[in-house]
């Protein structure tokens, strides 16, 4: 008998903060989904009156992310801490999607990549917080005036844009946007 395994898959800050005990940590895909600044901060990285934008998963495409396996019995904890830190103003929902373990030994081993279902959080469509994919001058715009309660938005993009870099999975859109943002600091 297998094992029941709970899985979070984490796009963003989660990667490298997650708060949370894990057991193990691969590379994951997430097909369907891609990473976005597509939400409007109105607490960590903005205001309602002077938002920035923050991590989204948002439909279409694949996401390179992270995949935890965490102790079961540690399910509905690490659930309640991760309700209480992605639904803030509830525009993520938690959804349970299946995810590609890449890194799970499959490679080793010369079998396939294993699959797995995994709780993330995706941006609500139809929440007012959700920006969508904007203009990229008026998406640098809303990253130089934010900030909130987690400090400059600026900063929030570089430690993203850093972060992805290190864990070897570099993200093409959100490096051109941290560029602009710098560029138009200056």
């Amino acid at each position: 008998m297998v094992e029941r395994e709970f899985w979070v898959f984490a796009y963003g800050s989660l990667m490298w903060n997650p708060g949370f005990a894990w057991e193990q940590r691969v590379p994951a895909r997430l097909h369907g989904f891609h990473r976005a600044m597509c939400i409007y901060s109105h607490v960590w990285r903005g205001t309602p009156e002077r938002p920035g934008l923050v991590l989204g998963l948002d439909r279409g495409g694949s996401c390179r992310g992270l995949a935890y396996r965490i102790d079961p019995r540690l399910e509905p904890e690490v659930t309640d801490y991760l309700e209480a830190r992605e639904r803030v103003t509830a525009v993520y929902l938690g959804k349970r999607l299946a995810v590609t373990l890449e890194g799970a030994g499959a490679a080793a081993a010369k079998e396939p990549p294993r699959r797995a279902l995994a709780l993330t959080y995706v941006a609500d469509r139809g929440h007012h917080q959700y920006a969508g994919r904007l203009p990229e001058a008026e998406a640098a715009r809303l990253i130089r005036q934010g900030r909130g309660r987690g400090g400059l938005n600026t900063d929030y993009l570089e430690s993203a844009v850093r972060h992805l870099a290190a864990l070897d999975m570099p993200d093409g859109p959100l490096t051109r946007l941290h560029r602009l943002v710098r560029e138009e600091k200056r």
